[in-house]
């Protein structure tokens, strides 16, 4: 199908389903992940105790969590202050610019990370090019910033062709996710 770019590896309800357990059971080394309403909502700077404490488990069992995100140096750096991350701004998604950064300076292998992301038409669509697993994410708040809501209107567009050819798509934790994809 000519939308198979925009369909994601895995769907799951928030990054926070993402568990340690399973990201080590399934050989993940990294997390990256975008930023505004995947990690952060974009009018809640701070983060919520959640996050705080899904980044604290994931950092602690030596998994790294960096975000990859279109966003400025400057924003990227203020959002992710108190956050203790490495980021990569400017990446240009759906441009692969930023994952094969963190693989290449990490040394990492493309089955060793996962992009998480709330947006088909941007995240989803840059793991495929970058050739790594993506997990959709659905965004923390309904409302987005005003640049996003043309890439809203075309997911969604896409989203019924997708669903139309492949049913929809449940959102469900990692590990389901997992193993309805080897089913």
């Amino acid at each position: 199908m000519v939308l198979n770019f925009l369909k994601p590896t895995y769907c799951v309800q928030s990054v926070y389903d993402l568990s340690v357990d399973e990201l080590k059971k399934n050989g993940i080394k990294a997390v990256l992940t975008d930023l505004d309403n995947t990690l952060l909502a974009w009018n809640n700077p701070e983060g919520t105790p959640e996050l705080h404490e899904w980044l604290k488990e994931t950092k602690a069992s030596g998994i790294d969590v960096i975000v990859v995100s279109n966003n400025t140096w400057d924003r990227v750096k203020k959002a992710v202050g108190g956050l203790d991350v490495d980021y990569v701004a400017w990446s240009l998604k759906p441009l692969p610019r930023g994952i094969l950064k963190v693989l290449h300076d990490r040394d990492l292998n493309k089955d060793d990370v996962l992009m998480v992301g709330d947006q088909m038409l941007t995240d989803v669509w840059a793991s495929h090019l970058a050739g790594v697993p993506s997990v959709l994410v659905k965004r923390l708040i309904e409302s987005d910033m005003w640049q996003t809501w043309l890439n809203r209107f075309i997911e969604n567009q896409a989203k019924k062709m997708i669903y139309k050819k492949d049913g929809p798509v449940f959102y469900d934790s990692f590990e389901k996710a997992v193993q309805a994809k080897e089913d």
